[in-house]
């Protein structure tokens, strides 16, 4: 039988092959710390203590699924996100710590706003959505998916959290959407941005295993998603109403270029941690 700290190192060691450092040491910890019900903590204060047979035979299925480059989370079926422990599955997009940069802009420009009604577009496992309803002052959030899985996924994690949020299972490029005229406060979304022909630059964790439908859109109209939001915004979204994007940095200017065409004010370009164009926001003209 392995001591804990043995089993960390076995993992590592036999991660070492498609994960550096510090990814390989921060997985192993994660694995460990699932299969035995530990906290990092409680991992270092017992790391002499004896490893049952059980979860040995555990961590060594999860390891080959690690070594087959599935995602971590999808492995152990939890993500993290904005301090909440959101169910992810392959019918999901693993959220980004640049999406909690998203909703930390969305949070700090709106924190003082009394019942607001907001709509996250794309929603995935929902945590934009319910983390902006467990943060902000809000009437309604809606969570908006044209994946039928996805949404059951975004159901389960805002049952966790006792948020309310209406989930609405919809192409938005359909006329069909059941929201009433002028009635949004905010509209965010991180729709699909990544090109075609960025896929070989991808690595594989996310290539083979994370939903292509929530990533890619063509080459010849990297717009696509933003344009048709900015469209259905106009009619969904209160007079000073506000969207917010996260967005393929290569696109920044011509984004901010197609809003001001379509009549947005305030427009701002947002950096994230890395220094990257990631996030715009923009909003319709208040009545006068």
């Amino acid at each position: 039988m392995k001591k804990t700290q043995e089993l960390i190192n076995h993992i590592r060691t036999t991660l070492a092959s498609i994960y550096e450092e510090p990814e390989a040491s921060a997985i192993a910890f994660a694995v460990a710390g699932n299969v035995l019900g530990l906290s990092r903590l409680e991992l270092s204060m017992q790391r002499h203590d004896l490893v049952p047979h059980e979860a040995e035979e555990k961590t060594e299925k999860i390891v080959q699924r690690l070594l087959n480059h599935e995602p971590l989370q999808y492995v152990l079926g939890v993500a993290y996100f904005m301090d909440l422990e959101l169910k992810v599955t392959p019918a999901v997009l693993i959220p980004r710590p640049e999406t909690e940069e998203l909703v930390g802009l969305i949070i700090k420009e709106n924190q003082h706003l009394p019942e607001l009604h907001i709509l996250d577009i794309g929603t995935g496992s929902g945590c934009i959505a319910i983390s902006l309803a467990e943060i902000l002052d809000c009437t309604q959030v809606y969570g908006l998916d044209i994946s039928e899985k996805a949404l059951e996924v975004a159901h389960e994690n805002a049952l966790k959290y006792s948020q309310p949020v209406q989930w609405i299972h919809a192409d938005i490029f359909s006329d069909k959407v059941p929201l009433k005229a002028h009635s949004l406060d905010i509209i965010v979304s991180n729709p699909p941005y990544v090109l075609e022909n960025e896929k070989p630059k991808m690595r594989r964790n996310v290539l083979d295993h994370e939903p292509h439908l929530a990533l890619f859109v063509p080459d010849n109209d990297a717009l696509l998603y933003y344009k048709r939001i900015a469209e259905v915004g106009k009619k969904w979204l209160k007079p000073g109403g506000k969207l917010y994007f996260e967005i393929n940095e290569q696109f920044a200017d011509p984004l901010l270029e197609m809003l001001r065409n379509q009549k947005y004010q305030s427009l701002s370009i947002s950096r994230d941690l890395f220094g990257k164009d990631r996030f715009v926001s923009a909003a319709l003209p208040a009545k006068s």
